[in-house]
């Protein structure tokens, strides 16, 4: 089992950054089993989609909209990751959840990303 705990979500003007953090806990077995970890964002009335996601080797992967704003990382320890998010627009706007990938998929209980125009 993977508990995933985010904070760092906020209200922001549009052009403003954040940063949010992600930290994974459970069994030793489960953490080292850890793969990928990344975020997804879930806007009002839209489906779940995925934001950025970054492997155990290091690779990272974005979706079009946020590339050259958004930067994802892992900590040192790597059961954290982070999403830099700079030049943030109104439609960054959702629930932001971090989603790790152990033996299954495992879900944080998500922060709210709000950007004013």
């Amino acid at each position: 089992q993977v508990r995933l705990v985010e904070s760092g979500g906020g209200l922001v003007q549009a052009g403003g950054s954040l940063r949010l953090s992600c930290a994974a806990s459970g069994t030793i077995f489960s953490i080292f089993s850890i793969n990928v970890m990344g975020w997804y964002r879930q806007a009002p009335g839209k489906q779940r989609e995925p934001v950025a996601s970054v492997t155990g080797g290091g690779n990272t992967n974005y979706t079009d909209s946020v590339k050259g704003r958004f930067t994802i990382s892992r900590g040192n320890a790597k059961n954290t990751v982070y999403l830099e998010m700079n030049n943030l627009k109104p439609e960054d706007t959702a629930v932001y959840y971090c989603h790790a990938v152990s033996g299954r998929d495992y879900w944080g209980q998500g922060t709210q990303v709000t950007v004013s125009s």
